[in-house]
């Protein structure tokens, strides 16, 4: 019997104790409100204290350890890919040949993609793409007369969705067209004879 089930037998004896108190003498022919029910009812109480303060720890440990081990599942996944790597370094360093470590590599970073997958992490498109601040946060600007202006020409870092939140946003290039911005500054704000713009 585990505790969970303990506590509820000893909250259905509270509760038959209580519900045989109220119903007035018993057949011994003592009082309702005797010293020894009141006795035997705060013993049950304490008891039932006792084991509730357990059950709380209880929980509270259980609570802790799945907070603590939440990623296991992830990091299981994660391992292979980590002894695929440590492979690829060893072979390089004991063949001296570049052509296995970049296979090597190239086919332990598509598996981390995959596993990734697995939980829901995907890129996001940048490249090509309109510029957009709630996926990309730009770090670079470029003139640019062959990409229309606010599309994204190169990726500094890739960014990722979990599910259907942002994880991390792209650090993107942006272009932007030099007529236009000639154009814009031709088109500023004129001032006046007196100072004040128009």
């Amino acid at each position: 019997m585990n505790e969970k089930d303990e506590i509820q037998n000893t909250i259905s004896e509270l509760g038959r104790a209580s519900s045989e108190s109220k119903e007035g003498p018993d057949s011994t022919g003592t009082e309702p409100g005797s010293l020894d029910e009141i006795k035997a009812l705060q013993d049950k109480y304490l008891r039932l204290a006792a084991e509730f303060d357990n059950y709380k720890r209880l929980s509270l440990r259980e609570q802790r350890d799945s907070a603590r081990f939440a990623n296991e599942g992830l990091l299981k996944e994660l391992l292979p890919i980590l002894d695929n790597l440590e492979r690829a370094v060893r072979s390089s360093k004991e063949k001296q040949r570049r052509d296995g470590l970049i296979q090597g590599v190239e086919l332990t970073l598509k598996q981390f993609m995959e596993t990734l997958a697995k939980f829901g992490v995907r890129p996001i498109a940048s490249v090509g793409q309109a510029f957009d601040p709630s996926r990309h946060e730009a770090v670079a600007r470029v003139e640019s007369n062959t990409v229309p202006a606010g599309s994204v020409v190169d990726e500094f870092q890739r960014g990722y969705y979990l599910h259907d939140r942002i994880l991390r946003p792209a650090m993107v290039t942006v272009s932007a067209n030099e007529q236009a911005d000639q154009g814009t500054a031709s088109e500023g704000p004129q001032e006046s004879s007196s100072g004040a713009p128009n």
